[in-house]
């Protein structure tokens, strides 16, 4: 196979001109398109039936929530707060240390048992705007 380089326009006029196509040697050259990438994640048809929020990773989530955000279902704040990466390492409800720096954009993540506990910690610490959102963020998992 030849391999011509294409960095003249004229050599384009050339091949496109009828008279000229059959003396081309560029006429038996074929460019192919390659295939659309597939969606790594959308929101189904069915409203009802979201992602399972218990087994997602963060990039799947974040796909998801703004995906949200963009048709309406969550606000900005709720859209804001599910996007933040996650700690290296966040409190339980009962004070215990959780390790999360090996959750990576790839790896699955229960986020709907993290943000129902970050919610508690939220409740018991008294901050009334981060109840608010993580309220709403907990309402939108949940489903």
């Amino acid at each position: 196979m030849e391999i011509f380089s294409l960095r003249s326009s004229q050599s384009l006029l050339f091949k496109n001109n009828p008279n000229n196509a059959k003396n081309s040697k560029t006429a038996d050259i074929h460019i192919e398109t390659k295939a659309p990438a597939p969606v790594s994640f959308h929101i189904e048809d069915n409203p009802d039936e979201g992602p399972d929020f218990t087994a997602v990773s963060p990039g799947e989530l974040r796909s998801y929530a703004r995906q949200s955000f963009d048709s309406g279902v969550i606000d900005q704040n709720t859209y804001a707060a599910i996007s933040e990466p996650l700690p290296m390492h966040a409190i339980d409800p009962l004070g215990n240390v959780i390790d999360l720096s090996s959750v990576t954009d790839g790896t699955s993540f229960n986020f709907l048992d993290y943000y129902k506990n970050q919610l508690q910690v939220a409740m018991s610490i008294g901050d009334p705007s981060e109840v608010q959102t993580l309220k709403s963020v907990v309402n939108f998992l949940d489903g």
